[in-house]
């Protein structure tokens, strides 16, 4: 994925669920919000860190602002 970065080679909804996390979502409000399941945003964040490693929760939340263009 050369010149492409992290957050461009995200799916659609694996955007959206970094959205929420970086909006401070738990994940079972995310789950209700998106209409599937506490194991599938898991699933979610799981392929994101697989992207880009991200050890801990603020990680993903510091990933979730660089696609806002906020940090």
């Amino acid at each position: 994925m050369p010149g492409r970065s992290v957050v461009q080679s995200l799916s659609p909804r694996e955007r959206e669920v970094l959205a929420h996390i970086g909006a401070g979502f738990t994940y079972h409000q995310i789950a209700t919000r998106l209409g599937i399941s506490v194991h599938t945003v898991g699933t979610y964040t799981r392929r994101i860190r697989a992207k880009r490693p991200a050890p801990t929760l603020a990680d993903l939340v510091r990933l979730s602002l660089t696609q806002d263009g906020g940090a």
